[in-house]
């Protein structure tokens, strides 16, 4: 999937403020409990063979391009709440170019259920007026939700849902990167990949400023769902999502609370594409919480074939894709922002069990192409007609939940001494003084203990020294591959005065 063609929705309508009434409706019926609802329309249709929902696009609409589309915008008088000091409104998006599946949107309000009807009068088609007839069919693609995050009184976007089951989301000060995803099915697999969508979102009108309740409807060839999004958006926006699925097949390679980034280069990267900018990436990292405490550190490769990266995990505590270069001087790029892009963390609920996490990279010589997938793979898959009922937090922020001890803040690979040897600089930054510490000045305590494996090739004696400018180590050591074409590397830090230390993880390719 081209990222110019994810990044479509999110910037097409622009970023002005919403401002006034709810949108037309034709459908109404009483409001009961929604998330039942959702469920027992998942049920109905795992029943029943997958049926794409049916596309009813003026040729106008469909044969639209990336600027065509952009062109359109939603009219910031018709949004929906505004003014209504709920602290939250709605946008929606028209189907189009490439987003053609239409969704149904509901509102759920005032104790009934009202369908939205997609009317010309939402948009402003711009220059694309003269090409869509009057009465040409409209349709949603998805929707954007608005709150004030940045500023009081300022309605910013905070979470957008569009594309398959796409939807992503902004802390505060964060402009959009990454992505989340409902489910993922065959990523990375030697099968195509399955894009299971969500074919109907009910919103709840909110009730206090603080949060709102989205319910999504998931369908697929191979499996149906129900979803419920409590959102509260604010410096780290927060997302409790509680999920059943209703396998119609077996699936083996699924995916649970899936992330999608990009990383096209870093320091650690030979050479890479010609470019003024030292790093290009939404996330440069893969940071992992186990069952023992550990947290690992994964910098992100643009490989030269298709990578799979699998960590074997019992009762897991956290993943997520992360950017954690956060100065201008780190990219270097005035348009992008790379360093005000958030990081996505995911916290499992009680039922996930015995699984993997799993991290897909894919080589691009684009930023335009995310190429990097994380998820949850649970060992067991799903099993036709077996409910499968799981529950995570996802949380939009600068960084991983703070932690005490040192932390991996850059690596850099370079050439080495001998021939056909390669140098490893890893920075390790001190984050806190950790509990029950020796209160001893970061600078005057004894240097840790590196440990450095390989599973091939041969990794020389690591050397530690101080850093005084990141107030941690640098690390450096020398790989000679021999005749390796691929080497697993592990670092780990022990420290006299017991701090503890992520473990830095890499995968090195000829």
């Amino acid at each position: 999937m081209r990222r110019r063609d994810v990044l479509t929705g999110l910037g097409a309508f622009g970023l002005a403020s919403t401002l006034a009434s709810a949108a037309p409706a034709r459908v109404s019926h009483a409001a009961t409990d929604i998330a039942s609802e959702v469920r027992r329309r998942a049920i109905e249709l795992a029943r029943t063979a997958f049926v794409p929902p049916a596309e009813h696009l003026a040729p106008a609409m469909a044969a639209m391009g990336y600027d065509e589309y952009r062109d359109l915008k939603f009219r910031p008088r018709r949004a929906v709440w505004h003014g209504m000091g709920l602290g939250f409104e709605l946008q929606y998006f028209p189907a189009a170019y490439i987003y053609r599946s239409p969704v149904d949107i509901y509102l759920v309000e005032h104790g009934s259920v009202v369908q939205v009807s997609a009317r010309r009068e939402m948009f402003d088609f711009g220059l694309q007026e003269h090409r869509v007839p009057a009465g040409a069919p409209l349709s949603f693609s998805g929707f954007r939700i608005h709150a004030p995050l940045n500023a009081p009184g300022l309605y910013d976007e905070v979470l957008v849902f569009q594309g398959s089951s796409y939807f992503r989301g902004l802390g505060k000060g964060h402009s959009y990167g990454l992505s989340a995803r409902g489910l993922a099915i065959g990523t990375g697999s030697s099968r195509p990949e399955e894009f299971p969508l969500f074919r109907a979102f009910w919103i709840e009108r909110p009730r206090d400023a603080g949060s709102i309740t989205v319910h999504a409807l998931l369908d697929s060839v191979s499996v149906t769902g129900a979803y419920t999004f409590r959102i509260r958006p604010g410096a780290e926006t927060v997302m409790h999502v509680a999920a059943e699925l209703f396998p119609r097949t077996d699936v083996e390679e699924v995916g649970l609370a899936p992330l999608t980034s990009m990383f096209l280069k870093d320091t650690h990267d030979d050479d890479g594409p010609a470019d003024f900018r030292p790093a290009v990436h939404d996330s440069d990292g893969l940071a992992v919480w186990n069952s023992r405490g550990e947290r690992l550190w994964r910098p992100l490769i643009n490989p030269p074939q298709v990578q799979n990266t699998t960590i074997l995990e019992d009762k897991l505590r956290g993943f997520g894709l992360i950017q954690r270069a956060r100065s201008f001087a780190d990219y270097e790029d005035l348009q992008a922002d790379y360093h005000t892009r958030p990081s996505a963390w995911v916290e499992p609920g009680d039922m996930w069990g015995a699984g993997a996490v799993r991290l897909v990279e894919l080589p691009t010589a684009e930023e335009y192409y995310d190429n990097i997938v994380a998820y949850w793979r649970p060992q067991a898959g799903l099993k036709a007609g077996v409910p499968f009922a799981y529950a995570y937090r996802l949380t939009w922020a600068s960084g991983t939940p703070a932690s005490n001890g040192y932390r991996v803040l850059k690596t850099r690979v370079g050439r080495a001494g001998r021939p056909d040897s390669i140098r490893f600089l890893v920075d390790f930054a001190l984050t806190s003084r950790g509990p029950n510490l020796p209160r001893v000045a970061a600078s005057q305590a004894p240097n840790p203990v590196a440990t450095v494996r390989a599973n091939h090739g041969i990794a020389g004696i690591p050397h530690v020294q101080r850093n005084p400018y990141t107030g941690g180590v640098r690390v450096s050591f020398e790989f000679d591959p021999a005749a390796a074409d691929r080497s697993d590397l592990r670092l780990d830090l022990q420290s006299a005065d017991g701090r503890p230390s992520e473990s830095w993880r890499y995968r090195w390719l000829r």
